[in-house]
């Protein structure tokens, strides 16, 4: 009897140790804001460069094996279609550092009812990134996209020339903490337009060069 109960105890601990390691795995960081930008404003070395940013930020904190891909919307040009940033970040879910689940779907990213906020969208090392109210303001996150996560499509550059220079343009931005100016305001992905590509112009007008990360497998 002795014996059954050790081995059904010792089931159970293996049962558990396996159940959070799975959970672990699942939850691992899959979204952050990038904690440095470029340092050349709002460019990025266009999307090739921003994912590899997100990649080379994400390797520092300790994640491994994910492919990151940078919330970043680009123009059609002569040679290439638009591309919109929903479509660049996979199917979800998606976990900040803390292991908290900031979105469960595409669909459920780009409606009311996400995670995001000032307290769930930390940067990779799971640092709150200062918002409204704080010294400085760095809420204004680069996407240049629609509310619907698209491409702008008004003839205007909002992309700073598809995240290439830092005199073309404007950057269309969102707010972070999902509070402040702009035409939308509470938006965490489409507020407001820069008032230029240079790092001097994006910090005006509340932001750092920032980006948002997402873990696409």
């Amino acid at each position: 009897m002795k014996t059954k109960l050790l081995l059904s105890s010792a089931a159970l601990i293996t049962a558990a140790v396996t159940f959070a390691t799975v959970n672990s795995q699942e939850n691992e960081m899959s979204f952050f804001i990038t904690s440095a930008g470029s340092g050349d404003g709002a460019n990025l070395g266009g999307l090739e460069g921003a994912d590899a940013h997100c990649a080379t930020l994400a390797s520092a904190a300790g994640s491994r094996g994910k492919t990151w891909h940078a919330y970043l919307s680009v123009h059609a040009t002569a040679n290439s279609p638009a591309i919109d940033a929903r479509s660049r970040i996979g199917f979800g879910p998606w976990f900040n550092a803390n292991g908290v689940e900031v979105a469960s779907t595409l669909n459920n990213l780009h409606s009311d009812y996400m995670q995001l906020g000032k307290e769930n969208s930390l940067d990779e090392n799971g640092n709150m990134v200062n918002g409204r109210g704080d010294t400085p303001n760095q809420h204004d996150i680069l996407t240049g996209s629609s509310l619907s996560g698209r491409t702008i499509d008004d003839g205007s550059n909002h992309t700073c020339n598809n995240w290439t220079s830092n005199s073309a343009g404007t950057a269309q931005v969102g707010h972070f903490d999902r509070q402040g100016g702009g035409q939308n305001p509470n938006s965490w992905l489409s507020a407001h337009g820069s008032a230029g590509c240079d790092q001097e112009s994006l910090v005006r007008t509340g932001g750092a060069g920032y980006f948002y990360c997402f873990a696409i497998d």
